[in-house]
């Protein structure tokens, strides 16, 4: 593949067939995908935890409210002990960031944590545990098989579409309605 055919910075939407208790019906936003594989942080399929939960297990301070009540997103099943935020541009940097596109970046180090518990942080950010991860080749094979559709991500459904609205608001993009679509029937 080449740069141009690789899906950085897309939404991978899962198809109504995909059964793997991990992705179904979620969107992953990807944040790598090169010729060794792909990184994804699924970004509507919230732990019931909030970050005031990662921050009392971390020993951070915070007494913002919306903070405290921030949903924590189960990022895939790799790792799920680490944390990660995907956010939006900031002047600061932090210890441990990739970009992933222009405007968005994925960091997974503490001073990120412990500036959005000041209120000095990114304005828009998603936080989750685990990541989603394919081998070499294996994203492709699963896209040829039918599993997801991919369209280019977007800052509004990232931060701020309603989660139980995500799935279907990403497929809309496409111009379908992912409700509608069947598994195909036939035999091969």
């Amino acid at each position: 593949m080449t740069d141009a055919t690789y899906l950085n910075n897309q939404f991978l939407i899962a198809m109504p067939s995909l059964a793997d208790p991990h992705f179904f019906h979620t969107v992953t936003y990807l944040c790598q995908h090169n010729d060794e594989g792909a990184l994804g942080i699924v970004i509507n399929r919230p732990t019931g935890m909030k970050l005031r939960d990662i921050f009392e297990q971390m020993g951070i301070d915070c007494d913002l409210n919306d903070v405290l009540e921030t949903p924590v997103f189960a990022g895939g099943p790799v790792q799920q002990e680490r944390g990660f935020v995907i956010h939006g541009f900031c002047e600061q940097h932090w210890d441990s960031s990739i970009p992933t596109a222009e405007n968005i970046t994925l960091t997974s180090s503490r001073d990120i944590l412990e500036a959005i518990a000041k209120g000095k942080g990114p304005r828009d950010y998603l936080i989750a545990l685990g990541y989603a991860g394919w081998g070499s080749g294996q994203l492709e094979k699963e896209i040829v098989e039918n599993a997801w559709l991919n369209t280019p991500s977007g800052e509004t459904i990232l931060y701020h579409t309603p989660i139980s609205q995500r799935w279907n608001a990403a497929a809309s993009q496409l111009g379908i309605d992912i409700n509608r679509l069947t598994t195909p029937a036939g035999h091969g």
